[in-house]
């Protein structure tokens, strides 16, 4: 029994359509699309012949020496292990919220409408923007649909980025605008000078190569160092070229205490939700979240939900906008996000309406306060310290005495992940270590964790 059993297209059927595309195998036409890294390189250790139960079992050995779930995480880079109330798995899982689909009828399903309709305005009001969507697939994709709004909005050929964006995000972005004939560049981040700290994206850089044909210039912030970026100091810049000056969040509890990107004159600002109200998943589902000034509305990708009243005066709810996607418009479509991710955003509304503002404002600060604290512990071991010395939110990189990823496995024997080997992501980092706090995780567990950095670099 082969891969193909359950599907229609006989084996004749796949030979004709791989000839039409001039490869000899699946195998072959996978190679030509997906990165080599990615591909499993020989065929899966099952045995054949096997019963549905049988396999089961096989599956059910192997998810059980998974023990990551029962670590304490302190791993960050765009995924956080958040406390989640009880109340969200409870509400989420009521079945007319938790198999309900947003409508492609504009007007059908109230309840759900009413949810989207309520991230929304949450969205708009943590970000400080007039108007968001009804969420995106996850962060990358997010930003990268940002940056084909600026190329289709202003019809260059160029895209600025900071070299502190998720360098995932980066390769979703290059991705996304294969085929459009756009440029990328990256600012580097500064060594330190009079006009930004360490660790934060370059003016002087930015300023030198910004031209009247770039699109967008997009900063993170914090950026994936963790890293506040200040976000004053690029808008006058960006809009003198007539450039979209977009921003993207990873970490938006960071907004409880930093200036929302629309004060610093953001025109898009997008990123990822999963930290609200949804757990790690191992890697997924997601929840991107996209908001932009008024004027963006109709280029917008994904879905609007708007507030109205029917014929007797009672307030509803109704799809306002879709007019980019893919199956709206077809080929004049500049968007293919023909969904959303209901499920997570509606986990994230309840969410945040449990935190309320104090309550968001609160968490925030308590996540600020944590991350000072460990980072302090952390740095009085001999031959620890920060990489940059800029400031930092809840996140931090440090340069260790050791390799990281050696360091993270020695850790994991007690029950922690002190957070990310960053040389399996940037070269020359082999002994960098990004590290995140958590609300799960109190001052005990953080000197736990301190002390057993401690004997692993001994």
């Amino acid at each position: 029994m082969n891969s193909f059993s359950f599907l229609p297209n006989t084996d004749d059927d796949r030979r004709i359509m791989l000839e039409k595309l001039g490869f000899s195998s699946i195998r072959e036409l996978l190679k030509e699309m997906v990165p080599k890294e990615l591909l499993y390189k020989t065929e899966l250790p099952m045995p054949k012949g096997l019963s549905e139960i049988e396999v089961s079992q096989i599956l059910d050995r192997l998810a059980s020496k998974n023990i990551a779930s029962q670590m304490k995480q302190f791993i960050g880079g765009g995924a956080y292990d958040m406390f989640v109330p009880a109340a969200v798995d409870e509400i989420s899982s009521r079945p007319e919220f938790y198999t309900a689909y947003t409508p492609y009828q504009p007007e059908v399903s109230q309840g759900t409408l009413t949810a989207v309709f309520q991230f929304q305005s949450m969205i708009a009001g943590i970000t400080g923007m007039d108007v968001a969507n009804a969420s995106m697939y996850d962060g990358a994709s997010a930003v990268a649909e940002a940056a084909i709004l600026a190329i289709h909005r202003t019809g260059r050929k160029k895209i600025l980025v900071s070299s502190g964006i998720n360098p995932f995000y980066l390769q979703v972005i290059k991705s996304y605008i294969h085929g459009y004939g756009v440029e990328t560049i990256e600012i580097p981040l500064s060594p330190g000078t009079e006009t930004c700290s360490q660790g934060q994206t370059c003016p002087e850089t930015l300023g030198k190569l910004i031209d009247d044909n770039t699109a967008c210039f997009i900063l993170q912030n914090p950026n994936f160092f963790g890293i506040i970026e200040d976000g004053t100091i690029f808008a006058e810049l960006v809009h003198k070229k007539g450039a979209l000056y977009i921003i993207t969040i990873q970490d938006p509890m960071s907004l409880g205490i930093l200036k929302p990107p629309r004060e610093y004159d953001a025109d898009v600002v997008c990123g990822e939700a999963q930290q609200f109200g949804n757990y790690l998943n191992f890697g997924g589902p997601y929840l991107g979240f996209f908001a932009a000034r008024k004027e963006f509305t109709r280029q917008m990708p994904g879905r609007i939900v708007g507030q109205t009243n029917d014929i007797d005066g009672n307030r509803g709810f109704v799809m306002t906008f879709q007019t980019r996607e893919q199956h709206i418009r077809r080929a004049g479509a500049t968007s293919n996000i023909c969904t959303n991710q209901q499920l997570c955003a509606l986990r994230a509304t309840v969410y945040l309406a449990l935190l309320g503002s104090k309550g968001f404002k609160y968490l925030s600060k308590l996540l600020f306060d944590r991350a000072h604290y460990l980072a302090s512990k952390l740095t009085e071991i001999n031959n620890i310290s920060l990489l940059y010395n800029g400031h930092f939110f809840r996140e931090f990189a440090l340069e260790l005495p050791v390799n990281a990823e050696e360091l993270i496995h020695s850790a994991a024997d007690s029950n922690y992940l002190p957070g990310l080997a960053l040389g399996k992501i940037f070269p020359g980092m082999d002994n960098v270590l990004l590290t995140a706090v958590s609300d799960k995780y109190n001052r005990e567990d953080m000197d736990r964790m301190v002390k057993i950095i401690k004997e692993c670099i001994r």
